[in-house]
């Protein structure tokens, strides 16, 4: 189980991570990553103009330098509720063991697709390192945590 403090849990927090951070999607998921440094400054968009100051509706509802902080989103295309449960548990426990590899203040959000429900514990932790390393977050030299 993930410590409450390292866990996504309003909204408007996913939204922000969605929206704003960089994603690596692979077979059995995405994987969403806002850095502390991209969620509180401006920075361009698409047009090349700079966003404006983060708000209310965008800042992140706790320091985002406490700690790094994971949401999960598995929606009922994966299956039914205990499969999309199952999906949960399994990733909510890989993410745990990757927690301390991650930097600091770091907002992540793990989208699951529908073939993670046939997946291994082995093949989504696979995905989940991949979906990392692509995104700069875990050092590729890191070996593998967690997978079984």
């Amino acid at each position: 189980m993930l410590p409450a403090a390292a866990r996504l849990t309003k909204s408007q927090d996913f939204r922000l991570v969605v929206r704003r951070g960089r994603r690596a999607g692979r077979p059995r998921l995405v994987v969403h990553v806002l850095r502390p440094d991209q969620a509180r400054g401006p920075g361009p968009n698409r047009t090349g103009a700079a966003l404006p100051e983060a708000d209310a509706n965008t800042a992140p509802t706790r320091k985002s330098d406490v700690s790094t902080r994971v949401g999960f989103v598995v929606s009922k295309a994966v299956g039914t509720a205990v499969v999309r449960h199952r999906v949960a548990r399994r990733l909510r426990h890989l993410m745990r063991d990757r927690l301390p590899a991650l930097p600091a203040g770091t907002l992540v959000v793990v989208r699951a697709l529908p073939p993670a429900a046939g997946a291994s514990s082995r093949e989504l932790g696979a995905d989940l390192d991949a979906g990392l390393r692509k995104l700069r977050i875990l050092d590729p030299d890191v070996p593998a945590t967690g997978s079984r």
